[in-house]
């Protein structure tokens, strides 16, 4: 199975392999959260208000879907390494993008951060499915989001310290710089695709002849059910948690600081995912998203009060950690290996939905309502998903 040319002391073992990826996303996490709290606090003094930004993210979250779409095709026609160094390439032009403070600009740079992220995810999540055991899997998540959490940590507070104390710039240039490195550790480690993928005969390449046939099966179906929820959380806190800092009085560098404060909950993922092992990966995630939707509901009830409301931020981050600790162990175990590429496609849309559909929905609220009302309804959607996760398997 194993086709995966590179340094011998890299592909030694199983462990190595971990590590090797989970070092691909890591240099991809940092690339994107050193801009995660600087993009929404762009848009807001860009747009002007929290609806204008809620509607440019639903705008841009649409053409990334709708891009995104086309990656079965690419990684038909071009293979593997080709469709993940463009999504490389894309993450730096977004970069370029957003260093022009334009809202056209904006538009494009969150464009193509979508599309840029979706390709990664998708191309190296089908490396892992290639070279890392099945029943490796419930170890390879957790330690992949525990490296990863450095970069959520320290990213976003240092990406809007860059652009408050050094220059406005600064924060692009360190993300471009960052998706460099990763481009050439990739090219320098010469990782190949699975020769039984590339021999494999062509079939349609257009990814909605495979939605049926995802969503006709009730594991994968759940998974991206779940996956969708997990991310549509973790979209509210990294868009919102920023604006709603700013909105209350704290300063630009405190918005950034929450968010990273919050996602220092990242590193118990882990423990999380041992929890997952020994007790339940269905529990695990009923606590994980009823806590989160609870706390985050709570936040819609602290108007005047934006330290308590800073607090139930970070405790609602430490909710959604939990969901976390199961990663996406739902798809990969239920994903058949010769349709690895389509469903993996199809499952990965889940990020780009989760990019477009809620914030069109606070776009819609905000014309009536304040802020609050945008946390209120995304606790309510991350409360539901906790009753959703009871369908899990017992024996997950």
């Amino acid at each position: 199975m194993r086709d995966i040319h590179m340094p011998v002391w890299l592909g030694a073992s199983s462990v190595s392999r971990a590590v090797v990826f989970s070092t691909l996303f890591f240099m991809e996490a940092f690339a994107r959260t050193v801009l995660l709290a600087v993009i929404p606090l762009q848009a807001l003094r860009l747009m002007g208000d929290a609806q204008q930004v809620s509607t440019v993210y639903f705008v841009a979250g649409l053409i990334g879907v709708l891009a995104s779409l086309t990656i079965p095709w690419l990684v038909r026609r071009i293979r593997r390494r080709t469709v993940l160094s463009f999504g490389i390439l894309s993450m730096i032009f977004s970069a370029v993008m957003f260093g022009m403070q334009e809202p056209a600009a904006l538009v494009v740079g969150l464009a193509f951060q979508a599309f840029a992220t979706t390709s990664i995810a998708i191309t190296l999540n089908l490396y892992v499915m290639d070279h890392i055991a099945r029943r490796e899997m419930n170890r390879f998540e957790p330690f992949r989001m525990f490296l990863s959490a450095s970069a959520w940590a320290i990213g976003p507070w240092l990406g809007v310290w860059l652009a408050v104390n050094a220059s406005q710039y600064a924060a692009f240039g360190v993300s471009a710089g960052a998706s460099l490195v990763m481009l050439a550790f990739f090219w320098f480690l010469r990782i190949t695709d699975n020769p039984a993928v590339a021999s494999a005969p062509l079939r349609s390449p257009n990814p909605l002849r495979y939605l049926p046939r995802f969503f006709a099966q009730p594991r994968l179906r759940l998974s991206w059910f779940l996956a969708f929820g997990r991310s549509a959380w973790w979209q509210l806190f990294f868009v919102y948690a920023p604006i709603y800092a700013v909105s209350n009085g704290f300063d630009e560098v405190a918005g950034g600081a929450i968010v990273s404060i919050g996602s220092l909950s990242l590193y118990l993922v882990p423990l999380w995912g041992w929890v997952g092992r020994r007790f339940g990966l269905r529990m695990l995630l009923i606590i994980g998203f009823a806590s989160a939707g609870i706390l985050t509901m709570a936040i819609a009830l602290t108007s005047g009060l934006p330290w308590v409301g800073a607090a139930l931020i970070v405790g609602a981050a430490l909710g959604a950690s939990l969901v976390d600790g199961g990663g996406n162990v739902p798809f990969l175990r239920a994903v058949r290996p010769f349709e690895r590429a389509e469903m993996t496609t199809v499952f990965m849309t889940y990020r780009n939905a989760s990019q477009f559909g809620p914030p069109g929905i606070y776009a819609f609220l905000l014309r009536s309502y304040e802020l609050p009302a945008v946390f209120l309804a995304g606790g309510i959607m991350t409360l539901s998903m906790a009753a959703l996760s009871g369908f899990i398997h017992r024996r997950m």
